[in-house]
Protein backbone atom coordinates (compact mmCIF):
# COMPACT_ATOMS: atom_id res chain seq x y z
CA UNK A 1 0.00 0.00 0.00
CA UNK A 2 1.06 3.31 -0.88
CA UNK A 3 1.80 5.81 2.16
CA UNK A 4 3.70 9.08 1.69
CA UNK A 5 4.06 12.82 3.01
CA UNK A 6 0.55 13.56 1.63
CA UNK A 7 -1.30 11.03 4.03
CA UNK A 8 0.08 12.78 6.83
CA UNK A 9 -0.49 16.15 5.57
CA UNK A 10 -4.25 15.78 4.93
CA UNK A 11 -3.97 14.16 8.80
CA UNK A 12 -2.89 17.32 9.90
CA UNK A 13 -6.02 18.68 9.35
CA UNK A 14 -8.10 16.22 10.57
CA UNK A 15 -6.59 16.63 13.90
CA UNK A 16 -6.05 20.21 13.89
CA UNK A 17 -7.08 21.47 17.60
CA UNK A 18 -8.43 17.98 18.83
CA UNK A 19 -4.72 16.16 19.17
CA UNK A 20 -1.98 18.52 17.99
CA UNK A 21 0.60 21.62 18.54
CA UNK A 22 2.30 20.34 21.68
CA UNK A 23 5.58 22.09 23.05
CA UNK A 24 9.00 20.89 21.83
CA UNK A 25 11.42 21.95 24.32
CA UNK A 26 15.34 22.11 25.01
CA UNK A 27 16.93 20.04 28.09
CA UNK A 28 19.80 21.84 28.94
CA UNK A 29 21.00 18.92 31.56
CA UNK A 30 20.82 16.77 28.18
CA UNK A 31 22.43 19.19 26.00
CA UNK A 32 25.23 19.44 27.87
CA UNK A 33 25.34 15.51 27.99
CA UNK A 34 25.39 15.35 24.89
CA UNK A 35 27.26 18.35 23.48
CA UNK A 36 24.96 18.88 21.11
CA UNK A 37 21.09 20.61 21.45
CA UNK A 38 18.89 18.45 22.57
CA UNK A 39 14.98 19.22 22.41
CA UNK A 40 11.86 16.58 23.67
CA UNK A 41 8.51 16.58 22.06
CA UNK A 42 6.08 16.63 24.88
CA UNK A 43 3.63 14.13 23.83
CA UNK A 44 2.74 13.63 27.07
CA UNK A 45 0.91 17.01 27.17
CA UNK A 46 -2.17 15.70 24.93
CA UNK A 47 -5.12 15.45 26.75
CA UNK A 48 -4.93 11.79 26.99
CA UNK A 49 -1.30 12.26 28.06
CA UNK A 50 -0.23 10.26 25.25
CA UNK A 51 0.59 10.58 21.34
CA UNK A 52 -1.86 7.98 20.53
CA UNK A 53 -4.56 10.90 20.62
CA UNK A 54 -3.29 11.87 16.89
CA UNK A 55 -3.31 8.71 15.15
CA UNK A 56 -6.99 7.29 17.35
CA UNK A 57 -8.69 10.60 16.39
CA UNK A 58 -7.37 10.39 12.57
CA UNK A 59 -9.03 6.94 12.02
CA UNK A 60 -12.22 7.26 13.90
CA UNK A 61 -12.79 10.48 12.45
CA UNK A 62 -12.08 9.08 9.25
CA UNK A 63 -14.74 6.22 9.18
CA UNK A 64 -17.76 6.25 7.90
CA UNK A 65 -21.09 7.60 9.79
CA UNK A 66 -22.90 4.40 10.10
CA UNK A 67 -20.33 2.52 12.23
CA UNK A 68 -21.81 0.44 14.98
CA UNK A 69 -18.43 1.23 17.25
CA UNK A 70 -14.66 0.40 17.42
CA UNK A 71 -12.83 -2.18 19.16
CA UNK A 72 -8.91 -2.28 19.41
CA UNK A 73 -5.94 -3.86 21.43
CA UNK A 74 -3.89 -1.70 23.11
CA UNK A 75 -1.05 -2.26 25.94
CA UNK A 76 -2.80 1.02 27.10
CA UNK A 77 -2.51 4.44 25.39
CA UNK A 78 -4.10 3.42 22.21
CA UNK A 79 -7.07 2.35 23.88
CA UNK A 80 -7.25 5.54 26.08
CA UNK A 81 -6.61 7.20 22.45
CA UNK A 82 -9.71 5.31 20.98
CA UNK A 83 -11.95 5.59 23.72
CA UNK A 84 -11.29 9.76 23.78
CA UNK A 85 -11.96 9.57 20.18
CA UNK A 86 -15.22 7.43 20.11
CA UNK A 87 -16.46 9.32 22.64
CA UNK A 88 -15.84 12.57 20.84
CA UNK A 89 -17.37 11.26 17.94
CA UNK A 90 -20.24 9.40 19.90
CA UNK A 91 -19.86 6.02 19.22
CA UNK A 92 -19.25 2.70 21.22
CA UNK A 93 -15.49 1.75 22.33
CA UNK A 94 -14.35 -1.58 22.83
CA UNK A 95 -10.51 -2.12 24.15
CA UNK A 96 -8.63 -5.52 24.40
CA UNK A 97 -5.95 -5.41 26.48
CA UNK A 98 -3.48 -8.01 27.86
CA UNK A 99 -3.24 -8.95 32.05
CA UNK A 100 0.36 -7.30 31.49
CA UNK A 101 -0.91 -3.66 31.08
CA UNK A 102 -0.68 -1.99 34.80
CA UNK A 103 -4.35 -1.38 36.54
CA UNK A 104 -3.80 2.38 36.25
CA UNK A 105 -4.10 2.46 32.18
CA UNK A 106 -7.10 0.21 32.52
CA UNK A 107 -8.38 2.52 35.10
CA UNK A 108 -8.05 5.42 32.56
CA UNK A 109 -9.76 3.79 29.56
CA UNK A 110 -12.73 2.95 31.37
CA UNK A 111 -12.51 6.42 32.80
CA UNK A 112 -13.28 7.49 29.43
CA UNK A 113 -16.72 5.34 28.92
CA UNK A 114 -15.12 2.76 27.13
CA UNK A 115 -15.36 -0.94 27.96
CA UNK A 116 -12.49 -3.06 28.60
CA UNK A 117 -12.00 -6.86 28.13
CA UNK A 118 -9.02 -8.11 29.50
CA UNK A 119 -7.40 -11.24 27.48
CA UNK A 120 -5.00 -13.35 28.13
CA UNK A 121 -1.37 -12.60 28.36
CA UNK A 122 -0.15 -11.01 25.70
CA UNK A 123 -1.29 -8.42 23.03
CA UNK A 124 -1.48 -11.38 20.52
CA UNK A 125 -4.31 -12.53 22.80
CA UNK A 126 -5.96 -8.50 22.91
CA UNK A 127 -5.63 -8.77 19.25
CA UNK A 128 -7.49 -12.36 18.85
CA UNK A 129 -10.08 -10.64 20.76
CA UNK A 130 -10.43 -7.56 19.28
CA UNK A 131 -10.66 -9.39 15.58
CA UNK A 132 -13.59 -11.55 17.41
CA UNK A 133 -15.46 -8.18 18.19
CA UNK A 134 -15.46 -6.96 14.67
CA UNK A 135 -17.52 -10.39 13.73
CA UNK A 136 -20.05 -10.94 16.40
CA UNK A 137 -20.84 -6.97 16.79
CA UNK A 138 -19.97 -5.53 14.12
CA UNK A 139 -17.12 -3.29 14.93
CA UNK A 140 -14.55 -1.41 13.27
CA UNK A 141 -11.09 -2.87 14.22
CA UNK A 142 -8.27 0.03 14.64
CA UNK A 143 -4.78 -1.81 14.99
CA UNK A 144 -2.46 0.11 17.10
CA UNK A 145 0.14 0.79 14.16
CA UNK A 146 -0.36 -1.12 11.30
CA UNK A 147 -3.46 1.20 9.95
CA UNK A 148 -2.66 4.08 7.21
CA UNK A 149 -4.82 6.75 9.48
CA UNK A 150 -3.20 6.16 12.57
CA UNK A 151 0.10 6.16 11.17
CA UNK A 152 -0.85 9.57 9.24
CA UNK A 153 -1.89 10.48 13.12
CA UNK A 154 1.56 9.57 14.48
CA UNK A 155 3.40 11.33 11.78
CA UNK A 156 2.29 14.73 12.56
CA UNK A 157 4.43 14.98 15.38
CA UNK A 158 7.24 14.13 12.52
CA UNK A 159 6.13 17.59 10.79
CA UNK A 160 5.92 19.53 13.47
CA UNK A 161 8.90 18.84 15.04
CA UNK A 162 10.78 19.76 11.32
CA UNK A 163 8.59 23.02 11.28
CA UNK A 164 9.88 24.30 14.72
CA UNK A 165 13.32 23.07 14.04
CA UNK A 166 14.13 22.70 10.32
CA UNK A 167 17.70 22.01 11.38
CA UNK A 168 16.95 18.88 13.15
CA UNK A 169 19.65 16.44 12.35
CA UNK A 170 18.39 13.21 14.39
CA UNK A 171 15.76 12.24 15.55
CA UNK A 172 15.11 9.33 18.71
CA UNK A 173 12.09 7.69 18.48
CA UNK A 174 10.82 4.96 20.75
CA UNK A 175 10.01 1.70 19.18
CA UNK A 176 7.06 -0.52 19.24
CA UNK A 177 4.76 -1.83 16.63
CA UNK A 178 6.38 0.99 14.40
CA UNK A 179 2.67 3.42 13.80
CA UNK A 180 4.78 6.10 15.72
CA UNK A 181 8.26 5.36 13.90
CA UNK A 182 7.28 4.86 10.32
CA UNK A 183 4.88 8.02 10.43
CA UNK A 184 7.89 10.61 11.79
CA UNK A 185 9.98 8.54 9.76
CA UNK A 186 8.18 9.27 6.26
CA UNK A 187 7.35 12.72 7.17
CA UNK A 188 11.08 13.80 8.45
CA UNK A 189 12.96 12.41 5.60
CA UNK A 190 10.71 13.80 2.68
CA UNK A 191 11.38 17.33 4.39
CA UNK A 192 14.75 16.82 5.29
CA UNK A 193 16.31 13.08 3.25
CA UNK A 194 19.37 13.28 5.17
CA UNK A 195 18.03 13.51 8.83
CA UNK A 196 18.81 10.62 10.83
CA UNK A 197 15.95 9.12 12.48
CA UNK A 198 16.74 6.19 14.84
CA UNK A 199 14.28 3.39 16.61
CA UNK A 200 14.93 3.05 19.98
CA UNK A 201 13.27 -0.20 21.99
CA UNK A 202 13.32 -2.24 25.14
CA UNK A 203 16.66 -5.31 24.82
CA UNK A 204 13.81 -7.80 25.76
CA UNK A 205 10.61 -8.15 23.59
CA UNK A 206 11.21 -6.03 20.68
CA UNK A 207 9.08 -7.31 18.35
CA UNK A 208 10.26 -4.58 15.19
CA UNK A 209 13.94 -5.05 16.01
CA UNK A 210 13.36 -8.82 15.96
CA UNK A 211 11.50 -8.40 12.86
CA UNK A 212 13.95 -6.12 10.75
CA UNK A 213 16.79 -8.55 11.84
CA UNK A 214 14.89 -11.37 10.37
CA UNK A 215 13.59 -10.01 7.14
CA UNK A 216 9.89 -10.34 8.05
CA UNK A 217 7.67 -10.12 10.94
CA UNK A 218 8.69 -12.68 13.68
CA UNK A 219 6.77 -13.62 17.40
CA UNK A 220 8.40 -12.77 20.44
CA UNK A 221 7.73 -13.38 23.86
CA UNK A 222 6.32 -10.32 25.88
CA UNK A 223 7.29 -9.51 29.06
CA UNK A 224 6.71 -7.05 31.96
CA UNK A 225 8.98 -4.23 31.42
CA UNK A 226 9.55 -0.82 32.75
CA UNK A 227 8.46 0.50 29.11
CA UNK A 228 5.39 -1.71 29.09
CA UNK A 229 4.13 0.81 26.15
CA UNK A 230 6.67 -1.04 24.04
CA UNK A 231 5.36 -4.27 24.56
CA UNK A 232 3.52 -6.02 22.06
CA UNK A 233 3.94 -7.78 18.70
CA UNK A 234 3.56 -6.14 14.64
CA UNK A 235 1.49 -8.86 13.76
CA UNK A 236 2.18 -11.64 11.40
CA UNK A 237 0.31 -10.38 8.86
CA UNK A 238 1.75 -6.96 8.94
CA UNK A 239 0.73 -4.81 6.01
CA UNK A 240 2.52 -1.78 6.65
CA UNK A 241 4.26 -0.31 9.42
CA UNK A 242 7.00 -2.80 9.41
CA UNK A 243 8.08 -1.84 5.77
CA UNK A 244 7.96 1.56 6.67
CA UNK A 245 10.60 1.24 9.55
CA UNK A 246 12.35 -1.51 7.42
CA UNK A 247 13.16 1.38 4.76
CA UNK A 248 13.05 4.49 6.26
CA UNK A 249 14.70 4.28 9.68
CA UNK A 250 18.04 4.27 9.89
CA UNK A 251 19.05 2.13 12.79
CA UNK A 252 17.35 0.38 15.80
CA UNK A 253 18.91 0.61 19.00
CA UNK A 254 18.13 -1.42 22.19
CA UNK A 255 18.06 -0.64 25.96
CA UNK A 256 18.29 -2.34 29.58
CA UNK A 257 15.90 -1.87 32.09
CA UNK A 258 18.19 -0.57 34.16
CA UNK A 259 19.21 2.14 31.24
CA UNK A 260 15.75 3.33 31.14
CA UNK A 261 15.35 3.02 35.39
CA UNK A 262 18.08 5.55 35.16
CA UNK A 263 16.66 7.61 32.21
CA UNK A 264 13.05 7.71 33.90
CA UNK A 265 15.16 9.33 37.46
CA UNK A 266 17.40 12.06 34.94
CA UNK A 267 14.22 13.10 33.17
CA UNK A 268 12.07 13.52 36.45
CA UNK A 269 15.01 14.85 38.13
CA UNK A 270 16.61 17.50 35.60
CA UNK A 271 13.50 18.35 33.66
CA UNK A 272 11.18 17.75 36.37
CA UNK A 273 8.98 15.66 33.96
CA UNK A 274 7.01 12.83 35.00
CA UNK A 275 7.07 10.17 32.41
CA UNK A 276 6.66 6.67 31.61
CA UNK A 277 9.65 4.37 30.92
CA UNK A 278 8.83 3.97 26.98
CA UNK A 279 9.48 7.74 26.74
CA UNK A 280 13.02 7.80 28.02
CA UNK A 281 14.55 5.49 25.66
CA UNK A 282 15.80 7.75 23.79
CA UNK A 283 17.27 9.07 26.66
CA UNK A 284 18.58 6.08 27.92
CA UNK A 285 20.21 5.14 24.60
CA UNK A 286 22.42 8.23 24.63
CA UNK A 287 23.17 8.53 28.41
CA UNK A 288 24.78 4.52 28.30
CA UNK A 289 26.68 5.52 24.91
CA UNK A 290 25.35 3.39 22.55
CA UNK A 291 24.29 6.13 20.18
CA UNK A 292 27.35 8.71 19.40
CA UNK A 293 28.21 10.84 16.74
CA UNK A 294 25.19 11.81 15.66
CA UNK A 295 24.33 15.40 14.05
CA UNK A 296 22.57 17.64 15.58
CA UNK A 297 20.32 18.74 16.71
CA UNK A 298 18.75 15.78 18.39
CA UNK A 299 14.82 15.35 18.82
CA UNK A 300 13.17 12.79 21.00
CA UNK A 301 9.51 12.28 21.56
CA UNK A 302 8.73 12.10 25.41
CA UNK A 303 5.68 10.01 24.29
CA UNK A 304 3.08 9.36 27.33
CA UNK A 305 2.51 9.95 30.73
CA UNK A 306 0.20 7.19 31.80
CA UNK A 307 2.29 5.12 34.43
CA UNK A 308 1.58 3.32 37.65
CA UNK A 309 2.23 6.45 40.22
CA UNK A 310 3.37 3.81 42.50
CA UNK A 311 6.18 2.26 40.74
CA UNK A 312 7.21 6.28 39.61
CA UNK A 313 7.22 6.70 43.15
CA UNK A 314 9.53 3.72 44.16
CA UNK A 315 11.90 4.45 40.91
CA UNK A 316 12.42 7.79 42.02
CA UNK A 317 13.59 7.01 45.60
CA UNK A 318 16.22 4.71 43.94
CA UNK A 319 14.35 1.17 44.86
CA UNK A 320 14.84 -2.00 43.48
CA UNK A 321 12.08 -2.65 40.91
CA UNK A 322 10.51 -6.27 40.33
CA UNK A 323 9.46 -6.85 36.42
CA UNK A 324 7.94 -10.45 36.24
CA UNK A 325 11.14 -12.98 37.40
CA UNK A 326 13.35 -10.15 36.68
CA UNK A 327 14.37 -7.96 39.63
CA UNK A 328 15.86 -4.25 38.22
CA UNK A 329 18.68 -3.30 40.65
CA UNK A 330 17.64 0.55 41.95
CA UNK A 331 19.86 3.06 42.99
CA UNK A 332 19.33 6.40 44.79
CA UNK A 333 19.51 9.31 41.67
CA UNK A 334 23.10 10.97 41.62
CA UNK A 335 24.92 8.17 43.31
Amino acid sequence: MAFALSNILAARKTIAGIADATPFVPSPFMTEKTGTEFLMKLENMQPIGAFKLRGAVNAVMNLPEDVAGVTCCSTGNHGRGVAYAAAHRGLRAVICMSSLVPQAKVDGIRALGAEVQICGKSQDDALAESLRLVDSDGLVEISPFDDPHVIAGQGTIGLEMLQARPDLGTILVPLSGGGLAAGVAVAAKAINPQIRVIGISMDRGAAMHASVAAGHPVEVEEVASLADSLGGGIGMDNKLSFALCRDHLDDIVLVTEEEIYHAMQVLFYEDRIVAEGACVVGIAALLSGKLAALPGPIGTIITGRNLDMGMFHRIMAGEDIRLGDTMVKGRAYGT
